[in-house]
């Protein structure tokens, strides 16, 4: 399975709740909603980088007769994701709050590499040192990445519904 963004969002609720704001003319109700929609979703943004920089990544054991030694790249890999991961809350056409993992920010030979982490069975083949004659497997937690979204909806969800309440209730 592939990562993909998470988005909370109210549905229906929070596009309609946007217009009524925009309509009461509320630029501080809005940065309000904002503030609060962002602050439900703070937990989990957390909680993906913090995951990534502990996933621990084990090698298959070395060959009889390979050689060894340390990587050519000075690049930490796991820092290197979790500086991609974002967080963003939109009001337009689709409010709502967004975790995903911004692929501009990693470099080249990187930018599959969180949905290569995130496979079912954990595997993450890859050439060695960019070699394409000689791969390797490397192991990490499977579905890693789904397993922390799904820790933290129920309390996203109930956190947006609540703030939907409330704002509802302020401008009605």
């Amino acid at each position: 399975m592939a990562v993909r963004s998470v988005q909370i969002t109210g549905t229906g609720q929070l596009l309609d709740l946007s217009r009524r704001l925009r309509a009461a003319g509320g630029p501080r109700l809005q940065q309000n909603l904002n503030r609060r929609v962002r602050r439900a979703a703070e937990p989990l943004y957390r909680d993906m980088t913090e995951t990534i920089l502990s996933l621990p990544i084990a090698a298959e054991d070395r060959k009889a007769g390979s050689r060894g030694g340390s990587s050519p790249t000075t690049r930490p890999l796991r820092a290197t994701i979790a500086g991609a991961v974002r967080l963003s809350v939109r009001t337009g056409r689709s409010p709502g709050a967004r975790v995903w993992i911004d692929r501009s920010q990693l470099p080249s030979d990187l930018k599959f590499m969180p949905e290569a982490m995130n496979k079912p069975n954990g595997r993450i083949r890859h050439p060695v040192f960019g070699n394409k004659k000689r791969w390797v497997n490397q192991w990490t937690t499977p579905m890693w990445w789904d397993k922390v979204v799904a820790r933290h909806t129920p309390r996203m969800r109930a956190e947006v519904e609540r703030v939907l309440g409330d704002v509802r209730r302020t401008i009605t």
